[in-house]
């Protein structure tokens, strides 16, 4: 149905895509993997027809429909054949509201009105978002954008589904949906499929081929088990297997379960996490941040209700929820940006929303949903420079942070140009240059790899370390159990759940990472097992990286 033959790709004199073959067939789901900015948004591109033609560059090679090539062909025409959703959702939007966003593209197709209208309300049921129909697109949370944007194509009916990071934004429940929806479209309508994630974990069960993109541009494609084997991109799954030395190696919780005997036999008990001791100044000071029965509204709709908050320095806490929770909300309200209806904010003793904006900045640092949002230098090297004169840090801090959440960023490159994992780990970079006292973080880890995960994790447990306020809101359960030492739950507006980040975990089997799944509560990570592997057997194999 659909083939790339031989496609070459650059940037001047980069290379991005190197000779690549890809076919894929009819109602097929097909994941596109590999390390942040390698190039697989350029990739999704050009089997969009966006590449090029938007973006400049040099493309050789054939692009083949049904037979006949398209290379040569804008992409509109293209549209009634391969639907294109990107990685930031409403740098695409066109229209005001949810109903009229899922009716434009059958619009411009020319369809006819009962048809438009029978997708329409096929498609909100398909996704869940009925309620939001007359909504206004700029009041969403990002990730009812995100379904807005996959439900904007799939009303056009389109052959072919190309998705970048389809389930950034979205929490566990939400991403099975919309990978549930994906699947039956494949498996019942025949569409086939190309997704680029980097959450292995949530696709990887749906997947029937895998295409791992290289740093060098060359792409492999095969069955997932035995691309896995070797790869440094590999969910906790897959790296427990290789742990436990199972082969073929399990891609579902229910496979790994079903093989757990003999490991568990070998593990004992889970471990036993003893609380530190604060430090002493944090005992004298009290929390950093300190929230009592919080009110705010947008408009006249609460966003958050009666929300008691406590943050203590040398803390790192996870704040968690479905989207449209409020998690983005406090946020702003806690960095001062939003005022409160009812209820008392305050940063270090102080209300943040009546600081100066200097003086915000020194008492709190937040990376934004839309990192592009800090990115206004020519170059990366500019941005990283401004950032360590601004914090007085010394040259050099900004990018040796950039280089540890995402290596080989070109320092000459545009920041605009860079890919959305890159432009988010150069936003990080910049915060966590000046080093504030409370750090807040929304959605840190979209299009991050997961050695760039395993970096953030370790500069935040550093800062917190260093008697630093972390406030992190995500939806990636795996990142939580990495860095996390609390788990602040959120539904509708309110505080519905808080604890210690195994209990709340242990708690819950929508937020349960992929060990707690397979071994039960009490075990979070590989590197648990693989030390209680350790322990009782010296020959155990180590941790895998």
């Amino acid at each position: 149905m659909f083939e790339l033959r031989e496609v070459t790709f650059r940037y001047g004199d980069r290379p991005v895509l190197d000779r690549v073959d890809l076919a894929i067939d009819h109602g097929e789901l097909v994941l596109l993997a590999g390390p942040t900015g390698v190039g697989k948004s350029t990739l999704l591109g050009v089997v969009a027809g966006l590449v090029p033609a938007f973006t400049g560059g040099t493309l050789t090679g054939d692009v083949v429909i049904d037979g006949e090539s398209v290379l040569d062909r804008p992409a509109r025409e293209r549209a009634h054949v391969v639907g294109y959703v990107g990685q930031n959702p409403p740098a695409w939007f066109v229209t005001d509201t949810v109903e009229e966003e899922l009716a434009f593209g059958m619009e411009q197709l020319g369809l006819a009105a009962p048809t438009m209208r029978r997708r329409v309300e096929e498609t909100l049921d398909l996704l869940g978002i009925a309620d939001l129909r007359h909504r206004d697109l700029r009041t969403l949370s990002g990730g009812q954008q995100q379904r807005v944007a996959i439900g904007s194509v799939l009303t056009t009916h389109p052959r072919l589904l190309v998705l970048d990071e389809p389930t950034s934004a979205l929490d566990p429940t939400a991403a099975e949906e919309v990978l549930a929806t994906l699947t039956r479209l494949v498996h019942d309508l025949g569409v086939s499929v190309l997704v680029a994630e980097h959450r292995l974990e949530r696709v990887v069960p749906f997947a029937d081929r895998l295409c791992l993109l290289g740093a060098g541009g060359q792409l492999r494609v095969g069955d997932p088990a035995e691309l896995l084997v070797d790869s440094p991109i590999a969910p906790p799954l897959v790296e427990l297997g290789r742990l436990a030395g199972w082969s073929p190696l399990p891609l579902t919780v229910r496979d790994a379960r079903r093989r757990t005997a003999d490991l568990r036999a070998r593990l004992g008990p889970p471990p036993v996490v003893v609380p530190e001791v604060p430090a002493p100044e944090s005992t004298e000071t009290g929390p950093e941040v300190q929230v009592r029965r919080l009110l705010v509204t947008h408009g006249s709709v609460p966003a958050l209700r009666d929300v008691d908050l406590s943050l203590t320095p040398a803390t790192v806490t996870a704040l968690m929820g479905r989207n449209g929770a409020g998690k983005s909300t406090l946020l702003w309200a806690l960095q001062g940006r939003y005022s409160a209806t009812r209820g008392t904010v305050r940063v270090a003793g102080k209300d943040p929303h009546r600081l100066k904006p200097d003086a915000r900045r020194r008492a709190t640092g937040l990376v934004p949903q839309s990192p592009a949002d800090l990115l206004y230098l020519e170059t990366v090297a500019e941005e990283c420079a401004a950032a360590d004169r601004t914090a007085s840090a010394a040259p050099g801090t900004c990018a040796g942070l950039l280089e540890r959440l995402a290596p080989g960023i070109d320092p000459a490159g545009h920041p605009r140009d860079l890919s959305e994992g890159q432009r988010l780990a150069l936003a990080v970079a910049i915060v966590l240059t000046a080093g504030p006292p409370v750090l807040l973080l929304d959605e840190p880890t979209r299009g991050l790899d997961y050695p760039g995960k395993h970096a953030l994790a370790e500069i935040l447990r550093g800062l917190a370390a260093d008697g630093r306020t972390i406030l992190v809101a995500t939806h990636d359960v795996e990142f939580v159990a990495q860095v996390a030492d609390e788990v602040v739950v959120l539904a509708e507006g309110e505080v519905v759940s808080s604890g210690t980040v195994r209990d709340v975990i242990a708690e819950s089997p929508a937020f349960a990472p992929q060990v707690t799944k397979v071994l039960g509560p009490g075990w979070l990570r590989v590197d648990e097992v693989a030390a209680a592997l350790a322990s009782s057997d010296p020959t155990a194999a180590e941790v895998p990286s």
